[in-house]
């Protein structure tokens, strides 16, 4: 499983996530950085075959309108500080895994839920 976490996330997420053994890369190592499009991000994504991790519901119309990215992780928790979003994340990292490996296509992680899609 790989993933791509876009630029508006911690870096410290894309360390965590390849430290837990699963290829990562993050927005700021792309060569336009912070300044990638949704479309580049997109396109690497589907080359790739990586999960798109971001807070940009623009992604979510992507994939209703056109299938892509195949995989999603939508966080929509709002303005959260960046420790809580990481406590949030490390918490719910084996359940959100397991989803995907048994099919879900989208995943909306919240506060308090996770919101399947397959």
């Amino acid at each position: 499983m790989k993933f791509l976490v876009d630029a508006q996330l911690p870096k410290q997420l894309c360390k965590w996530i390849s430290v837990q053994g699963y290829d990562c890369k993050h927005a700021m190592s792309l060569p336009n950085r912070e300044f990638t499009s949704d479309l580049e991000i997109t396109e690497i994504a589907t080359k790739e075959e990586r999960i798109v991790i971001t807070k940009d519901s623009d992604f979510l119309k992507f994939y209703l309108i056109k299938g892509v990215p195949k995989k999603l992780l939508l966080i929509t928790t709002g303005n959260i500080r960046n420790k809580e979003l990481l406590d949030l994340c490390y918490a719910n990292f084996p359940d959100i895994i397991n989803h995907f490996d048994i099919g879900a296509n989208v995943i909306e992680f919240s506060r308090t839920d996770l919101l399947i899609h397959k």
